[in-house]
């Protein structure tokens, strides 16, 4: 079989099985509303939970940050490291209440260039059963036995903690990313500090919009009540609550120097373009400045699940921003998203591999944004959208 055919046939299975994916291209970024395919609709699709993606100052920010220089033109230990970066980084060590942070091009970068430079051959990566994709990708690529635990099952860690061995890394997401639940961090510390395991947690859906009462944006292991000492090694974006793009690890100043030394992805990738960080660092100082986008978003959490219920929808223990419904088949949620569309909304449908399968779902995603009179609007469409298909399976 040529390469083509086999491309082909490859994609012929992945339509027959309800999988294949498909872009969807927007005009701009919605802020809520989004313009796709020449019509607008309101999106519960972003991951821009503060709103912050479209605020007139941080596009001011990155537009002044674009004198800086189109690119950092090198890799940041070459001479693509600007003191716009190093102010970023700076802000994120404050923010998360770490000694030091270090800025990556993707949160995929951080997660596999901060797991492959902790552990390699003879180490043991425990990670949580749901974790995201670059996570689980960090673990196969440093050498590192790979061992993984039942979803947030304290006895299944503690099982796969007694079966490690060398150097023990356990992983885990802070807010799960399809189920919008959160880590049992304390009770992860906990077996780590036992075990003498080090404790990585990642904060892309966490940082910005839950934390503690000193440090309101850190994430939810600060929420969790959890010490810099107890989660040596956090990571998180500045794609989601930030709105931009980009990721970081904070830390002590020795795994920030660490790292800097040993992770590939930051050593050998051009450094991240100065209006990014430019766009980001204001973005933090709005963050840090405006908690009244926490507080709305809190509010909207609330209310989207106190009329949710009303309506029997199927709604998970979530209390992030991520709402899912699960739906169970591939083709039924992508029916319900179709349906959405049509009556105005943008809303995401997850499918196998992404989640397991029989949990194909509807992602529903908050923002401080959004308004109660779009969450009824959406609450309605996807009433009429259940009842549509309801009809149609008859």
């Amino acid at each position: 079989m040529t390469f083509r055919e086999t491309l082909h046939q490859r994609l012929a299975r992945r339509r027959e099985l309800g999988l294949y994916r498909e872009v969807k291209t927007l005009a701009a970024a919605p802020g809520p509303r989004a313009q796709v395919d020449g019509g607008e609709l309101v999106a519960f699709s972003s991951n821009d939970y503060l709103g912050l993606a479209t605020h007139p100052q941080v596009i001011a920010a990155q537009q002044r940050g674009a004198g800086l220089g189109a690119g950092a033109t090198a890799s940041h230990l070459v001479n693509g490291h600007l003191q716009i970066h190093e102010q970023l980084q700076d802000k994120i060590a404050e923010l998360t209440g770490r000694e030091a942070a270090l800025v990556f091009s993707s949160g995929y970068m951080a997660n596999i260039g901060a797991v492959c430079a902790l552990v390699g051959r003879g180490d043991t990566v425990i990670q949580d059963k749901l974790n995201h994709a670059s996570l689980i990708d960090g673990a196969q690529l440093s050498g590192a036995r790979s061992l993984r635990f039942a979803h947030s099952d304290m006895e299944s860690l503690e099982r796969q903690l007694s079966r490690a061995d060398g150097n023990i890394l356990v992983a885990v997401d802070g807010v799960y990313s399809m189920d919008g639940d959160c880590a049992p961090l304390a009770d992860i510390a906990r077996l780590c500090g036992a075990h003498g395991a080090w404790l990585m947690v990642d904060e892309a859906h966490g940082f910005g919009v839950m934390g503690s009462e000193g440090f309101p944006c850190a994430g939810s292991a600060a929420a969790a009540g959890l010490a810099p000492e107890q989660v040596p090694i956090l990571m998180g974006t500045l794609g989601k609550a930030a709105g931009n793009a980009g990721a970081f690890v904070a830390g002590s100043r020795e795994l920030i120097d660490y790292l800097t030394q040993f992770a590939r992805p930051y050593i050998y990738t051009t450094g991240m373009p100065p209006a990014v960080a430019a766009g980001c660092l204001a973005a933090l100082e709005i963050m840090q400045r405006e908690p009244q986008r926490r507080e709305h978003l809190a509010h909207l959490v609330g209310y989207f699940r106190d009329r949710a219920g009303a309506l029997d929808l199927p709604l998970t223990d979530s209390r992030s921003a991520i709402q899912p419904l699960i739906i169970g088949g591939e083709k039924a949620v992508m029916a319900l998203a179709a349906g959405l569309q049509q009556r105005g909304f943008l809303v995401g449908a997850i499918r196998p591999p992404t989640v397991p399968a029989g949990t194909a779902r509807l992602r529903i995603t908050l923002s401080a944004a959004h308004s109660e009179a779009e969450i009824d609007a959406l609450l309605q469409a996807l009433v009429e959208s259940l009842a549509d298909s309801v009809v149609v399976a008859e």
